[in-house]
Parts: structure tokens; sequence; C-alpha cells
């Protein structure tokens, strides 16, 4: 039975590996979502559902959200081990086809000769044509998700009602969000700009709220942005600069040296976290290849996308990390931190 029914907060038990593979194909996917070779330590784990999966956004084509069948994200992420130690620490995309509900009685019977095997799950990790290339095409559920999901258009309530009715967002959660969507739209039309940004703003105040997110900078397209060496490590304190010092290091579309500052990451300005890793390779979403970074960018825990800005997407669930150039925070000593 590929249909449970999941919501956020749900505890399930991970098929085992054998009743996982039953399901693959020979490509070591389910309906196009590749089973990950990191996946497979979770084999028979009891764990809980962090978000019903059932949309999700377009970083490949950029066609704003997609509809996903029957799966969930758990309180799991990836540690690129198998795909030659990629940091994006993505949230894994599982089919509820590979799970059981944790009350639920395992039969624990598979076909004799499934389609899939261990091995070809971890083989699948690469393209086929790149399997012995010292520069491999890499295949992962992130780079295959456009193929494993269908266009969901933003103005389809019935995916807003299934954020609330899976737990993903409470009611006044999900109102809030639109209604700041409807006021975005607004902003965005151009008519006023200055008066509704100001106004936003002085609400804003009164409440103790955090300013309008802009996502754009001040630099001119083609000129030089600026940078700093930090050197943070795992575990330091960090405070995220106000968004208006962001701002003055990023181009009119957003970029610092490569990287984006994007709307998103607004609502992390003026607040501490601690540096969770360094990163200096990623998978592109678009090609497969690993990117090696010039200038490591930091992740900070517990601080990832929440889509509550971005068009297309409001209350997308997956979570995506956001990754942070050093002159965008500043260090904050341990006496500070705790203060």
């Amino acid at each position: 039975m590929n249909h449970l029914g999941l919501r956020a907060g749900d505890w399930v038990i991970v098929r085992s590996k054998a009743e996982i593979l039953a399901t693959l194909d020979g490509n070591a996917c389910l309906d196009g979502l590749p089973f990950q070779p990191e996946m497979l330590a979770f084999c028979g784990q009891r764990l809980r559902v962090a978000k019903s999966a059932h949309k999700t956004c377009d970083n490949i084509r950029k066609t704003g959200g997609r509809r996903m069948r029957d799966a969930v994200h758990l309180e799991t992420r990836c540690d690129g081990s198998a795909h030659g130690g990629c940091q994006a620490d993505c949230v894994f995309f599982w089919k509820e086809a590979w799970l059981r509900r944790a009350e639920e009685v395992s039969l624990g019977s598979s076909p004799s000769e499934p389609a899939c095997s261990e091995e070809l799950v971890v083989a699948r990790a690469r393209t086929p044509k790149s399997e012995s290339s010292e520069d491999p095409t890499w295949v992962c559920q992130t780079t295959a998700l456009y193929d494993a999901t269908t266009l969901l258009h933003w103005w389809d309530v019935r995916q807003y009602i299934r954020d609330v009715t899976s737990g993903n967002h409470t009611v006044s959660g999900m109102i809030s969000l639109l209604i700041f969507a409807g006021y975005r739209k607004l902003v965005n039309f151009g008519v006023g700009y200055r008066l509704l940004i100001w106004g936003y703003n002085r609400f804003q105040q009164l409440r103790r709220g955090k300013p309008y997110p802009i996502g754009d900078g001040l630099i001119p397209e083609g000129q030089p942005t600026p940078t700093e060496i930090l050197n943070l490590q795992p575990g330091e304190w960090v405070e995220v600069r106000s968004q208006d010092e962001i701002r003055a290091t990023i181009t009119f579309n957003g970029m610092n040296r490569g990287m984006r500052y994007d709307q998103e990451m607004a609502k992390y300005c003026g607040n501490r976290y601690r540096v969770q890793m360094r990163v200096d390779r990623l998978i592109s979403e678009q090609t497969g290849k690993m990117v090696v970074m010039k200038n490591p960018c930091i992740q900070l825990e517990d601080v990832y996308c929440r889509a509550q800005c971005t068009t297309k997407r409001i209350g997308c669930p997956r979570a995506s990390n956001t990754y942070w150039r050093e002159i965008w925070l500043r260090r904050v000593s341990d006496v500070e931190s705790k203060t």
C-alpha cells in the first residue's frame, strides 16, 4: 500500500532493505524519484515525519511549485557520503511505500527477485556514462526532482488546504502567509512602492517585527562585490548583519561573488546562530556536477528556507539550507551569545 496519509508529527518505521528494493525499478527509482544510497542506513529505524512532502519547489527549470505524490520528509538529512561529499545537507523525500506506520505490524514480505539491488542503488548515484569518470555527473533526489513531480500552479488553493490538513502549517500561519503574499504582489506592482514599504516597516516596528524583506542590493551589475574573511568554524556563534548592511555588499540582482542573498534570508537578520559547518562543495541541481567554491560559505544551525516570501511556492516544506557569505555575519563571543 503506497498511500498512508501521513501527517507532520506521525511516527513511522523505515521498511527493510529488501522491502524497499522491491519497490524500485532498474534505475533505483520509484515514480521517477531515486532512492539514495545514504538512505539505506535508516532502514528499520523509527523516525518522525517532519513535513508532508505533497509539494516542493523547482530550482532546476524555475517553473515554480511542483506536486509530489505520496511522500514525506522525515527528520533526516543527506550527509553526501555516496555523492562525492556534497555538503548541501538536503532533506530526503521518503515515498510512503518505503515506510510503515510505527504501530503497524510488518509482514516482511518481498519478491524473491527484485528489479533493483543494493549495488545498483549505489551505482545509480552517478549517470551510467560517468560511473568511472573522475568528474562524474551525480544523480540524487534533488537533481531528479523535476521529473519526479508535476506542475502545481500557485493559484491552486487545494495545496494550501493540504498544507493545513497535513499538519505542515496551522490555519493562522497559512492565512498570514497568504496575506503577506497578497501584500507582496501589491508592492511588486510598483504603484506606491516606497509608501507601502514604509507602512509595512512602521507596522513591524510597533510589533517589534522584521522589516520588509528585500533581496536586491546596491552595487551595480558588473562591479566587484566586497568580501571579508572571518575563518568561522563549526560551533562558533555569529550574528546575522542587518538587511541594510547586507544590501550594501550585493548587486542589484542580489549576488555577492556568485552567491545569491535571497528574500527568504531576511527574516534571520539581527538574530544569533551557531555555525553548523563551512561549505565548499555542492552538487548543482541543474547539471549534476560538483561545484567546488573558491570562497567557502557558512551554514548556520536551524537556518533554512521557510518559503514565506518566494513567489509561486508559498509554504514549500522542503526546508532547503541557506548559505551565507562571511561578510553577512559578525562573530559573537561565547559570553555575548549567552546574554
